[in-house]
């Protein structure tokens, strides 16, 4: 079932276009990765959703309409840099989003076990480092045990180890069931913990869908040898090879992702080619993304 559905949603701040015609279905239980570098219109479509900005045209349903004007209840969001009260430790501030949101009394713990902060519940916020902030506003987004969770930017200025432990912590929260949508320019990020992506540039969509069928799943074969012409030779020859080129002798093979290619190996040896070079590797997300946004 679908938790949110865009359809032709346009937005100008001037003559800037941030959003035009965009068209989007998010169904429950998936992570999905709203994908764009920068001013491609990511925010400017979560603030839509969320009510904080006017649209142009076009239209948004939250929950097929189940939940009226109460749809904002069943989501939590962080959207910009986590503002909490510096003053405050982690259970007061939390307590404060409590009261706002009118959920039922909670100690919290469970919430920041969950985002590694228990430790630290009882002190200030203005003691903890950027990724302990980032991991108190993900614990915010929890209470009301809200059914879609929206995060931009999530891990953005983090060092490497707090990336890890906000990814980790994504991955978690989406393996309840929730349903979750982050917008990012990071593609790893995206990659590591979403299931389905949607890319979006000048505020247009390019292509969306699972993870899986945004990336091309074929294997890329790098090969060479002495005798480049009689290797080429046998791989022409190959059903398993779909096309290759030569770039800077080595020849970039194509395979199907089931392909098993130690037979090349095995096959040239028979031939009396002694391979220099064998490397497998499959695409990325960055491959895939960078060709796409590459023809808009």
């Amino acid at each position: 079932m679908p938790v949110l559905e865009i359809r032709g949603l346009s937005k100008k701040y001037g003559r800037i276009t941030a959003l035009s015609n965009l068209d989007l279905t998010i169904e429950a239980g998936n992570v999905y990765g709203l994908l764009g570098p920068n001013g491609s219109g990511k925010t400017t479509t979560l603030g839509i959703i969320l009510g904080i900005l006017a649209k142009d045209s076009g239209s948004y349903v939250w929950f097929d309409g189940h939940y009226g004007d109460k749809h904002r209840m069943k989501i939590g969001s962080i959207l910009e840099t986590p503002n909490f009260y510096p003053y405050l430790n982690a259970d007061e501030n939390l307590e404060i989003v409590r009261h706002i949101k009118k959920a039922p009394g909670t100690d919290f713990g469970h919430l920041l076990e969950l985002v590694n902060l228990k430790e630290r519940r009882k002190s200030k916020f203005s003691t903890y480092s950027l990724g302990m902030k980032q991991r108190l506003a993900i614990a915010a987004t929890l209470i009301g045990e809200p059914e879609v969770l929206i995060f931009d930017e999530p891990t953005n200025g983090l060092d490497p180890q707090g990336i890890a432990e906000v990814r980790d912590i994504l991955k978690g929260i989406a393996s309840t069931g929730k349903t979750v949508l982050m917008a990012s320019h990071i593609l790893d990020e995206v990659e590591k913990i979403c299931t389905h992506v949607a890319i979006i540039k000048k505020g247009k969509l390019l292509a969306s869908g699972s993870v899986g069928s945004i990336i091309n799943n074929d294997i890329t074969l790098e090969i060479a040898c002495e005798d480049m012409e009689s290797l080429t030779s046998l791989l022409s020859g190959l059903p398993m090879v779909k096309k290759m080129e030569i770039r800077d002798r080595i020849i970039e093979a194509s395979l199907a992702q089931d392909a098993d290619y130690s037979q090349i190996n095995r096959l040239a040896f028979e031939k009396g080619l002694v391979l220099t070079h064998l490397v497998a590797r499959k695409r990325k997300l960055e491959t895939e993304f960078l060709e796409i946004t590459a023809k808009a």
